[in-house]
C-alpha cells in the first residue's frame, strides 16, 4: 500500500496579535457618526472625537483602529477589546470632556435605532431615562437629544409627542429626563438609563441617593436583554457608586461592565492647554479631580452613620418641662434661595445635651411669617435669647427683636461648631431626635483639607446642612464636657501604698513622680 506523505511544519504558527472582528452589515453608531445624513454634521472635527470613538466602540463591542485600541487600553487598563455590547458602563471623565453630548448621542441611538417592541406588552412604553442631580442639569442633555433628533429628518418623523421633560417616539420608546430620586424611577420598563454627574448626587431624604437610584433602576431593566446602564461623572470623593464600581471593574476584563477613566484633554484635545495649566497651578488638588479625572484624597466623611444612630432616640419631639432650662439655635435663611430656615431647641439633663425640637421651613417662604412662628415656639419653652449662624444678616436680629426674642450671632464658625459636636456625639453626651433628615445631613458632612493643611467641615456639593447646623449649634452651646476627668487623682496611689491590682502601670508611675516632686 502506497504511504501518503505529509509535509511537517517545523516553525510554530505565529498567533495573531489581535483577533480580527468580522464587520457586520448592520448600521452601527460609529457608522451613524460618519454618515452626513445622520450625525456627522454634529461632529465637525472628527479628529478631536477619536477618544470618544474608542469609547463607543468599546461600549458596543465594535471593531477599533490601532489608534483607538491604544486609547482604549490607556483609559480602561484592559488589554483586549470587547466583542459584545456592555450592559453597564462607568465613565470617569474630567470636566469639559464632552460627556454630555455623548450621553445624549447614546440615548438617541438606543431610542431610535433599536426595536424593543418584542419585549414590551401592548400599550407599554419603554423608557430611556436621563438622570441628573436636578432638572436644570438634566435639561442640558435633553437639549442635545432634541437637537440630534429634530435636525435629522428621518428621526424627526418619529416624534409623536414633545414635552418639556422629553420626547415620545413612534416605536413605543420615550426619552425622559428626571431627577436623581429612587421614587421617580420605579415602575418603568427601562431600556437605558444614563446617570449624569452621579458623583455629586445629594439628597436630604437619603444618605446614599446614588446607590438607591441605581438599585431602583436595575429591576426595570431586567426584561430588556440589550438594556444599558451608564454612570458618567467627573470624580469627587472616594465613596459612592461611581467610585466603588470604578475600583471594582477598572482594569478587569469583565464581559458586562466596563470602567473608563480619562482626563479632559484626552477626551477633548481642543481644550486650551494654558487654561488647564493655570487651573493646576491655582489648585492642583481640585484640578486633578475636575480636569485630571482623579478621585479626591482630601475629602472624607466626617461622621459615620453608626455613630449618629447610636445617640438617636425613638422620640420625634419632646414637650416643655418646667424643671429644665432650654436653649435654642437658628440657621436663618431669606426664603428665596435653596436654603431652609431651621431652628433647634434643647436642654441639659444628667450631664447630657438633649435635643427637644427641630423645625425647618423649606423655600419658598416669608421670613417674617417664619420668625413669628419660631418666636411663639421659643416663648412656649421659656426662651428669650436665641443664638444663630454668624452668617445670618442683621435682618434676623431685627425681626426676632420685634417679637421679644434677642438674637445673637454665634462667635464660632460652622466648622468649629461641627468640630465640637463630634466628640460630644462620640462620647455619647448628646441625645438626638428620630429625624431621618437630620441623620442624612449629619452623615453627608465632609471634612476637607485645604492646601494650607487647615480642615473645614461642610456639606457636600449640591447638599444641605441647615438642620444639622442648627442641631449642632444648640447642643454645643450648653457647656457640656465631652469627657469625664477625675480631678482629685484618687485613682493614683502613693509610693508606700500597696499597689492596686487593677491600677495601670502608667498610673503607678505617675503616682511615684507626683510623690517624689512633693505634689502629693
Amino acid at each position: 500500500m502506497k504511504q501518503r506523505l505529509v509535509r511537517e511544519r517545523l516553525d510554530a504558527r505565529p498567533a495573531p496579535r489581535l483577533k480580527p472582528q468580522p464587520r457586520s452589515n448592520r448600521l452601527t453608531l460609529l457608522d451613524a457618526i460618519a454618515d452626513p445624513k445622520l450625525f456627522k454634521p454634529f461632529f465637525k472635527n472628527p479628529a478631536s472625537w477619536i477618544a470618544w470613538r474608542a469609547f463607543i466602540a468599546a461600549a458596543f463591542g465594535l471593531p477599533m483602529s490601532g489608534e483607538e485600541l491604544v486609547i482604549y487600553r490607556a483609559c480602561t487598563g484592559r488589554k483586549d477589546a470587547p466583542t459584545q455590547q456592555m450592559r453597564e458602563l462607568v465613565l470617569v471623565i474630567g470636566r469639559r470632556g464632552g460627556k454630555s453630548r455623548i450621553l445624549a448621542l447614546i440615548a438617541v441611538w438606543l431610542a431610535c435605532f433599536h426595536d424593543y417592541r418584542q419585549y414590551l406588552d401592548e400599550g407599554e412604553l419603554g423608557v430611556v431615562q436621563v438622570l441628573a442631580a436636578d432638572k436644570e442639569q438634566a435639561r442640558v442633555i435633553l437639549r442635545y437629544v432634541k437637537g440630534f433628533i429634530k435636525k435629522v429628518p428621518m428621526l424627526a418623523r418619529m416624534i409623536e409627542r414633545d414635552t418639556n421633560v422629553g420626547l415620545e417616539l413612534s416605536n413605543s420608546i420615550s426619552i425622559e429626563i428626571t431627577t436623581s430620586s429612587y421614587r421617580a424611577v420605579r415602575g418603568r420598563t427601562v431600556v437605558a438609563a444614563l446617570c449624569d454627574e452621579i458623583a455629586f448626587w445629594q439628597s436630604d431624604d437619603s444618605a446614599n441617593p446614588d446607590a438607591e437610584v441605581v438599585n431602583a433602576i436595575k429591576p426595570g431593566m431586567a426584561t430588556i436583554p440589550t438594556s444599558m446602564l451608564l454612570l458618567a461623572s467627573s470624580p469627587y470623593a472616594r465613596r459612592g457608586v461611581l467610585y466603588n464600581m470604578h475600583r471594582q471593574y477598572h482594569g478587569k476584563d469583565d464581559p458586562r461592565v466596563l470602567s473608563w477613566q480619562a482626563a479632559t484633554d484626552v477626551m477633548n484635545p481642543e481644550i486650551d492647554p494654558a487654561f488647564l495649566a493655570q487651573a493646576f497651578e491655582d489648585d492642583a488638588v481640585s484640578a486633578s479631580a475636575e480636569y485630571g479625572a482623579q478621585f479626591r484624597s482630601d475629602v472624607e466623611a466626617f461622621i459615620a452613620r453608626e455613630a449618629v444612630e447610636a445617640v438617636t432616640s425613638d422620640e420625634r419631639e419632646r414637650p416643655y418641662m418646667p424643671e429644665f432650662k432650654y436653649r435654642a439655635f437658628a440657621d436663618a435663611a431669606g426664603g428665596s434661595g435653596s436654603d431652609s430656615f431651621t431652628l433647634a431647641i434643647g436642654h441639659v439633663e444628667k450631664g447630657t445635651s438633649v435635643l427637644d425640637v427641630i423645625r425647618e421651613a423649606k423655600p419658598p417662604f416669608s421670613p417674617e411669617t417664619i420668625v413669628e412662628q419660631y418666636s411663639t415656639l421659643l416663648k412656649s419653652y421659656g426662651i428669650a435669647n436665641l443664638s444663630g449662624d454668624r452668617y445670618a444678616g442683621e435682618w434676623a436680629r431685627e425681626k426676632f427683636l420685634g417679637h421679644g426674642i434677642t438674637f445673637e450671632h454665634s462667635a464660632k464658625p460652622k466648622s468649629a461648631i461641627y468640630s465640637e459636636f463630634l466628640p460630644l456625639m462620640m462620647s455619647k453626651k448628646c441625645d438626638l431626635l428620630d429625624s431621618q433628615r437630620l441623620i442624612n445631613q449629619l452623615c453627608g458632612l465632609e471634612r476637607r483639607t485645604a492646601r494650607s493643611g487647615k480642615d473645614s467641615i461642610d456639606h457636600a456639593p449640591n447638599g444641605h446642612d441647615d438642620v444639622a447646623n442648627a442641631v449642632a449649634g444648640v447642643l454645643t452651646s450648653m457647656g457640656i464636657r465631652k469627657y469625664k476627668y477625675i480631678a482629685d487623682l484618687s485613682w493614683v496611689s502613693t509610693v508606700g501604698d500597696k499597689l492596686d491590682p487593677v491600677q495601670s502601670r502608667s498610673a503607678q508611675m505617675l503616682s511615684n513622680i507626683l510623690t517624689l516632686r512633693g505634689i502629693r
